[in-house]
């Protein structure tokens, strides 16, 4: 059963979602505020993390900036509806998706369901996983079963979004994908109007690749369709 850490300081709001989120198979712990939620999320003893914005004692960026200083686990902000900022924010500082509140509880259990899916390694046969090896575009060597990456023999730190939209891209080395693959492919989830989630991880993706020897990026813009990785020389 996977285990969620939800830091929020409404306890109405926390009761009806431990009740739902519980009634759905997950394991909920819960946190009011920012500074406990730092110390509970820190065991790493959490599959996802639920974390609202506005806390007391730390803010909702704060526990996010604390918990991605030593940890990669999924976190999931909620955010004010319609504050694009607080969105923006949360995916430059390492969200992996955000949901606007008040949340619908049935949406929160598919985004939930969505990240767990992506983090999970493959359950293929052994045979399978060593027939499918290393994902190699130029110099960037990704490992499906560790998902790690290396880029010219270093390895990059990514979260678990960074590390599925850059697999897709791998994958699709030379080939434009949509911005609406990217989201059903990397994220789970359909891409909905106005929703910046892809750009923001692709420009985070983009500034740990830096340029390649010519001094382009490595993951090319499409204007008003997608990216592509293109092939290194």
């Amino acid at each position: 059963m996977s285990k969620i850490l939800l830091v929020d300081d409404d306890t109405e709001l926390c009761e009806m979602l431990v009740e739902y989120l519980s009634s759905e198979g997950f394991v909920i712990d819960v946190a009011h505020d920012g500074k406990i939620g730092v110390q509970k999320a820190s065991s790493g003893n959490y599959d996802v993390v639920v974390l609202d914005v506005m806390l007391p004692t730390l803010n909702g960026f704060d526990v996010l900036r604390r918990i991605r200083a030593e940890l990669k686990t999924p976190v999931l902000m909620l955010t004010a509806r319609g504050d694009d900022i607080d969105r923006i924010v949360g995916l430059e500082m390492g969200a992996d998706d955000y949901l606007p509140k008040p949340c619908n509880p049935r949406e929160l259990v598919a985004r939930l369901r969505a990240i767990l899916r992506r983090i999970q390694p493959s359950h293929s046969t052994h045979n399978t996983r060593h027939r499918e090896g290393v994902l190699r575009s130029g110099s960037i060597n990704v490992y499906p079963e560790s998902r790690k990456v290396f880029h010219s023999e270093e390895m990059l730190d990514l979260t678990s979004t960074e590390y599925n939209i850059l697999e897709v891209l791998v994958r699709e080395a030379g080939h434009v994908v949509t911005k609406e693959a990217l989201s059903e492919r990397a994220l789970g989830r359909k891409l909905t109007r106005y929703d910046r989630s892809i750009d923001m991880h692709v420009s985070k993706l983009r500034r740990k690749f830096k340029t390649d020897s010519c001094g382009q990026t490595l993951i090319q813009t499409v204007r008003g369709i997608g990216y592509q990785l293109i092939r290194e020389q």
